[in-house]
């Protein structure tokens, strides 16, 4: 049948997908007639007919794009990051509440089922803050939506503050995943403090203050006040004035040295000046002028406290060397001249020293052993600085805090007494005084105990040499 009568009568669509497989067996069958020609047999036209197919239908195919497609769901979707709108719902809400911060306090909280604060937080901060997005440097943005109700525009007053201080503390009570964005905010901000006024950057340092005192966020935000260029130009510490005021007037200065401790805050006080004006005398009379002397006299017994750890560091340095007592004494003392220390404070920092210069025995029938055999080596040192009663009786204190605390050494206490009773360290009379009102409360009916036949013994001694010198007389 003549090929194009067989085509004629099949569907057009069809046809066009039969028409490229037609066209290649057309091609094989004619390939394989003139290799029969050439061959010369009808058995090779057959083969030779197989192994052209073969070859062909061996041929690689060209790789096509398929698959199926996936429709995504909505809520897979990416949103594009986009405060505009976001701005405009709270500037709005902002707007109608106006300086009723009770009613700030509602709207926030109700925003909160609507807007999405948790991707716009620093957006819905900074409005609260300054009234609009804040560009880098602490400017607000020109092309942005504006309030006039907010932080910056408040009445520079404490108690405006603190009202304010609730409306955040509400917010994030409700909301607890803004609690680290606050904080990171809060960092922001002092960073920006150069881009703001004298009036925003008080009313910002007040607020601050509250905010540690409640504990909404942590004293490490302070890091961000020892930025090179805010202590250079003196901003940090004014900023610092009106920050621990607010913060002292909530709390008291135990509880702004204790949160301070807590972050390692408390020894960086004076990064908060330049580093020609970095001493304790400077940072002391620049509080004191501004009424803030308990801060002042904190920042004093830091560094006093700092001093005395370089001072043990040292002194167990020096022992380990195997320093002479002569050379020891002598840094001892031009320690204490340098630093004011007190020989009450100096001997407490030499009897821990001697006590941390070895490693301890862990038997406790080894370990008293041990300590009197270092105790008579260092027996000298520790006279040196102890040359008044009230050390005297320090030192006591301090061997029955250790020997409590170190629960190996409580059968050596009054081995230890006796000793350094024995080398004219401790005077009969401070002993006597720690064991009838002077000693602490640890390990008192354990060491009054071992200690009652030697003050039984000092007491007769004490007798017998009084009536010596009637008898004298």
């Amino acid at each position: 049948m003549d090929r194009s009568i067989v085509f004629s009568v099949v569907h057009p669509r069809v046809r066009s997908s039969l028409l490229p497989s037609v066209r290649a067996f057309v091609c094989r069958f004619r390939t394989c007639c003139c290799l029969a020609l050439f061959l010369g047999s009808k058995s090779r036209f057959l083969s030779a007919f197989i192994s052209v197919s073969f070859m062909n239908n061996q041929k690689q195919q060209k790789p096509t794009l398929t698959g199926q497609r996936f429709k995504t769901r909505k809520r897979d979707e990416k949103e594009r990051f986009d405060p505009t709108q976001f701005q405009e719902s709270i500037v709005q809400g902002l707007n109608q509440t106006g300086t009723d911060l009770e009613a700030v306090a509602k709207f926030l909280d109700a925003s909160g089922a609507k807007l999405d604060y948790r991707r716009y937080a620093e957006t819905l901060f900074d409005i609260l803050v300054a009234g609009g997005m804040l560009a880098p440097g602490g400017t607000l943005s020109d092309d942005m939506t504006r309030t006039e109700y907010c932080l910056f525009t408040a009445s520079e007053d404490l108690e405006t503050m603190q009202a304010y201080a609730q409306v955040f503390n509400k917010l994030i009570r409700r909301y607890k995943y803004l609690e680290k964005g606050f904080e990171e905010e809060i960092k922001k901000l002092l960073l920006f403090l150069k881009g703001f006024t004298e009036s925003e950057r008080n009313k910002l340092a007040m607020l601050t203050g509250i905010l540690l005192a409640n504990g909404n966020i942590s004293a490490s935000i302070l890091n961000s006040l020892f930025n090179e260029n805010l202590v250079k130009e003196g901003v940090s510490a004014a900023f610092a004035v009106k920050l621990f005021k607010s913060w002292i007037n909530e709390k008291d200065i135990n509880s702004v040295s204790a949160s301070l401790r807590k972050v390692g805050m408390d020894n960086r006080l004076m990064e908060l000046f330049p580093a020609n004006k970095r001493s304790c005398e400077h940072f002391s009379k620049y509080f004191t002028d501004a009424g803030l002397k308990e801060l002042s006299d904190f920042a004093r017994n830091q560094q006093s406290i700092g001093a005395r750890k370089e001072l043990q560091k040292e002194l167990q340095e020096q022992m380990s060397r195997g320093e002479t007592l002569k050379d020891i004494i002598a840094y001892v003392r031009e320690e204490m001249k340098k630093t004011s220390i007190s020989e009450q404070t100096m001997i407490g920092i030499v009897w821990t020293s001697v006590m941390s210069s070895v490693e301890w025995n862990k038997k406790e029938e080894l370990v008293t052993e041990q300590a009197i055999k270092l105790l008579k080596q260092y027996s000298p040192l520790l006279k040196a600085f102890t040359s008044q009663g009230l050390s005297e009786l320090t030192l006591l204190l301090k061997i029955q805090e250790y020997c409590y605390d170190n629960i190996h050494f409580m059968k050596a206490f009054q081995k230890i007494v006796v000793l350094l009773y024995k080398a004219d360290v401790l005077s009969e009379e401070v002993i006597l005084k720690w064991y009838t009102e002077s000693h602490v409360a640890k390990g008192k009916s354990v060491f009054l105990e071992q200690m009652k036949k030697f003050v039984e013994w000092l007491k007769n001694a004490e007798e017998e040499s009084e009536s010596e010198e009637e008898e004298g007389d």
